[in-house]
């Protein structure tokens, strides 16, 4: 009940006269840390919940954030367009007719091109692609050669002031599956952004900082290490318990299991029994038959139940479910932007699918930014910044993610210390969002890609020193870095070696599975015609 009083009023609707009956009846709020709370509540009190949560489910919203596809579509003035001549490009040898590359291009007519971040030494697109730094000293520099400065040729190029970024229309061609090592390197990025952030979950933002100066790991650039953490700091915040004993630095023997580990795997099942074609009810049907139900949690656990009482989908992601704009649809986007190299549209679609089995409106929207993402940074012709655009592109502009996305990348732009970025992240969307909840984490992961410039080490401790849900924030930037990078011996050793080439899961049939045979079996499904 605290969860959902929390998700009305962020969603548009208003709960205080609900809320003031829970609270009379000795109802409590959200538990801080965790999706339930730690104790068990009177038979009263549960029946009351049950009860008021269907009054908050019939509240209506004042905001304009549909979660049916078709209205998300029309939101998106800059929806992404099929890529004519199938789904090859024009650098394809197969024979196709191709399709006409369609890279925007600046103002000015030159195309994406990179330059130097004069303030931080890293790495910033041109305006082309949307992205610009409006740090003070760097614009004015780089504003010579070009004779207008970058926020003044941003706007230009489409972004508006208050109201958030206008994307410039994106148009991505749709060359041939990336090699089988491509996925093998997004793959790898995914489990070790994962593993990086795993010890840490569920820690607040200054104990992931005093941990890892403690060891000299700041900024993060390597695996958390207990050794040489005084004992008081180990005491004051504890590592994850279920996490540490397979994830610190001494620890790692392979990959181990995680549910963002896991979803992948599922959604390459999904793919090899349904094809693209799949539906929602395909998505129910495999969990029930391959998803042991205590390795579901929030949102999906609360799918999971409904399903089992007969609650049957879409109805599965609103019937008692507060969790419905968390992390948990975004984290299962991969496979559907890896199966669709190129084609950002229809991964987003593919997503949407998906996610609406267990979320709705932000929560879909995540996991379809996610996958368009992916499928563009799969051509293997973009750099990071073009990837986040188009993804931002499928994410209705007036909704509250289109405004952390741009806010975050925004902010990315005009900050050199990251820690600057995460802290004023922070300061806008801790005190109203849970850390698992999908808005703050997609706009950090978002800020993350963007700072990095894309850089694979970059990106995912970045990605995991901001905090909130951080096994899955590097899992997910790892993912992108990992396949833009397009090569796993390109990925340093020092993360690649201790996955020893292999995944624990309790998806049945992949326990042990090394990542090479899944690159494969992910290439295989982005094949099939």
């Amino acid at each position: 009940m605290g969860h959902e009083l929390r998700q009305a009023r962020q969603d548009g609707r208003e709960p205080s006269a609900i809320a003031a009956r829970w609270r009379a009846a000795g109802g409590a709020d959200a538990p801080e840390r965790a999706g339930a709370s730690p104790d068990r509540a009177s038979r009263y009190l549960r029946q009351l919940a049950e009860d008021l949560l269907d009054e908050l489910a019939d509240l209506p919203s004042r905001l304009n954030e549909p979660t049916d596809l078709a209205e998300i579509k029309a939101l998106c003035p800059e929806w992404p367009s099929a890529p004519r001549g199938g789904r090859c490009g024009p650098s394809c040898d197969c024979g196709c007719a191709g399709a006409d590359r369609a890279v925007p291009r600046a103002p000015d007519g030159a195309p994406p091109s990179r330059r130097p971040h004069p303030a931080a030494g890293i790495v910033s697109a041109h305006p082309a692609v949307g992205i610009v730094s409006a740090h003070p000293g760097a614009g004015s520099r780089a504003a010579g050669a070009m004779g207008v400065s970058p926020l003044e040729r941003s706007r230009e190029w489409g972004r508006v002031g208050a109201g958030g970024t206008r994307q410039a229309p994106v148009s991505v061609p749709a060359p041939r599956p990336p090699h089988p090592r491509a996925y093998h390197a997004a793959w790898l990025g995914r489990a070790v952004g994962c593993l990086l952030g795993k010890p840490v979950e569920k820690l607040p933002l200054h104990a992931i900082r005093e941990l890892a100066r403690a060891t000299g790991n700041w900024p993060l650039n390597h695996y958390f290490t207990a050794h040489g953490v005084p004992a008081e700091l180990l005491s004051a915040h504890p590592w994850n318990r279920r996490s540490a004993p397979t994830s610190l630095a001494e620890n790692i023997d392979g990959m181990p299991e995680d549910d963002d580990l896991n979803y992948p795997l599922l959604n390459l099942l999904l793919l090899q029994r349904h094809t693209r074609n799949f539906t929602t009810a395909d998505v129910a049907a495999l969990w029930l038959d391959e998803l042991p139900a205590g390795r579901t949690f929030t949102a999906e656990r609360v799918a999971y139940r409904n399903l089992l009482t007969g609650v049957e989908p879409p109805h599965t992601a609103r019937h008692r479910n507060p969790f419905r704009e968390w992390i948990g649809a975004l984290i299962r986007a991969d496979a559907h932007g890896w199966s669709n190299p190129g084609d950002p549209a229809a991964a987003a679609e593919q997503a949407h699918r998906d996610a609406t089995l267990t979320h709705t409106a932000n929560g879909v929207y995540a996991a379809m930014f996610t996958a368009a993402v992916i499928a563009t940074a799969a051509t293997g012709s973009h750099d990071v910044h073009a990837c986040l655009r188009t993804g931002r592109s499928v994410i209705p502009p007036h909704s509250r993610l289109a405004r952390a996305v741009d806010h975050a990348i925004r902010l990315a732009g005009e900050h050199p210390d990251f820690d600057t970025v995460v802290d004023e992240l922070h300061a806008t969307y801790s005190p109203t969002h849970h850390w698992v909840h999908a808005i703050p984490n997609t706009a950090l992961i978002a800020a993350a890609l963007t700072h990095a410039d894309g850089d694979f080490t970059g990106s995912v401790c970045r990605a995991v020193s901001g905090g909130w849900d951080t096994d899955s924030n590097g899992a997910t930037a790892g993912s992108v870095a990992g396949l833009l990078v397009r090569d796993p011996d390109a990925l340093p050793d020092r993360w690649t070696n201790p996955l020893k080439n292999r995944l624990a899961t309790s998806v049945a049939g992949f326990d042990g599975t090394g990542f090479d045979t899944l690159a494969h079996l992910t290439h295989l499904e982005a094949t099939r015609s």
